[in-house]
């Protein structure tokens, strides 16, 4: 017996189809970091191997250099033109102009590897000074005075990257690692007001019932202590002082994290990541304290700066702006939290190794240079067909 009314699903959209790289910065300049991330890491391993020498910035600085202005950069950059366009109400870069951005960071990593330094210095310096720009314009129009900061903190990054430009081609006697180490506290007051701002938020959004909290009090002492160690590196203050503002810091930011309660987001992969991503700020500024009484190397606080914090920061959040953004649901999969741990465990294997074994150095780098750069391998793969191809629902951006 046929039956008397036949009920059919409507048939599923496709999803848009086209090109969407040049639609909003975090397309390309996540994009762009990723492969940077990955490919970079493995050229730095072959320096400090002695494989591979390079012709202008000897390999450590390189390395740092390209780790601070090449890859941080460029992501800070993407989420600023990003969420710089919501917090303003105002169009940031995009299309030709937002390309344009995206040739001169290029432009920048091509010309460290080259003898031609002033040309690399000018490209360096011209990057996050036009960034800075390009952010000032919409926040001025929208009189957003509260983000004013990140046009400053992106003038500062130009003067640091500049620094160690002119260090090397003997124009200043300022040493070269002067301008690392002010790059170093700047992006690290970055990531502590980004976290301030997200983590929480993120976390009550995304657990139920985890009740992450900020106080006033714990916010001024973080953000402030970050600041005090920026201006007492940049005024060259003695060990003692470095050593007594780091450990002052170390406490507030840990007292800040645990206000976030990260136990309870042991199962959301996209809110863990952070959490554990920001624990390493702590770790670093006390290793920081540390190092400034001559007690462990520099490299183990810078590390668990660099690889812990930034490194699990960015994944995790290039991998929730590149959700949120291209309307694909708010939850990790399996692949993202494979990237997740392997960035955490080439945080651990860099930081800590070294530190248990000092002989394991060369094992050490090896081992979370092959880590970090499948971490980022595995995102740029991931989220090619994300970030160049339109929104799923068909949105702008």
């Amino acid at each position: 017996m046929k039956p008397f009314l036949r009920i059919e699903e409507p048939p599923r959209p496709a999803p848009p189809q086209g090109f969407a790289l040049w639609q909003l910065g975090f397309r390309p300049l996540y994009l762009l970091a990723s492969s940077f991330a990955a490919l970079s890491i493995l050229l730095w391993a072959l320096q400090f191997t002695g494989h591979l020498a390079a012709p202008y910035l000897p390999g450590a600085l390189w390395h740092a250099h390209e780790m601070l202005f090449g890859f941080t950069l460029a992501v800070i950059v993407g989420f600023l033109f990003t969420a710089g366009r919501n917090w303003s109400g105002q169009p940031t870069p995009t299309g030709s102009l937002l390309a344009a951005f995206c040739a001169l960071w290029l432009a920048g990593r091509v010309l460290v590897l080259t003898p031609w330094g002033w040309a690399s210095a000018i490209v360096n310096a011209a990057f996050p000074l036009a960034a800075a720009i390009a952010l000032a314009i919409p926040f001025a129009r929208a009189g957003n005075r509260r983000n004013y900061f990140f046009v400053a903190l992106l003038a500062l990054l130009a003067a640091a990257t500049l620094a160690v430009h002119l260090n090397q081609l003997g124009a200043i006697a300022l040493p070269a690692w002067a301008g690392i180490g002010l790059a170093l506290d700047v992006v690290l007051f970055i990531l502590c007001v980004m976290g301030g701002r997200v983590i929480p938020m993120f976390t009550n959004n995304g657990v139920p019932g985890a009740g992450a909290q900020r106080r006033n009090g714990v916010e001024r002492l973080a953000l402030g202590a970050v600041l005090a160690l920026l201006a007492a590196d940049a005024l060259r203050a003695p060990a003692w002082l470095l050593a007594a503002i780091a450990a002052a810091a170390a406490a507030a930011h840990l007292a800040r994290w645990l206000l976030w309660q990260p136990w309870k987001t042991l199962r959301t992969p996209l809110v863990w990541v952070l959490h554990l991503a920001y624990a390493w700020i702590p770790v670093h500024l006390a290793l920081r304290a540390l190092a400034a009484m001559d007690r462990i190397p520099p490299s183990a606080a810078t590390h668990a700066l660099t690889v812990g914090a930034v490194g699990g920061l960015v994944i995790g959040m290039m991998t929730r702006t590149a959700r949120g953004h291209t309307a694909r649901p708010l939850r990790a999969d399996d692949w993202d939290t494979a990237a997740y741990l392997l960035v955490a465990a080439a945080a651990f294997v860099r930081v800590l190794l070294p530190l248990a074994q000092p002989a394991w150095l060369l094992q050490a780098v090896l081992g979370s240079a092959l880590l970090w750069s499948t971490g980022f391998a595995l995102y740029t793969v991931r989220y090619f067909n994300a970030l160049t191809r339109p929104r799923l629902d068909g949105k702008a951006g």
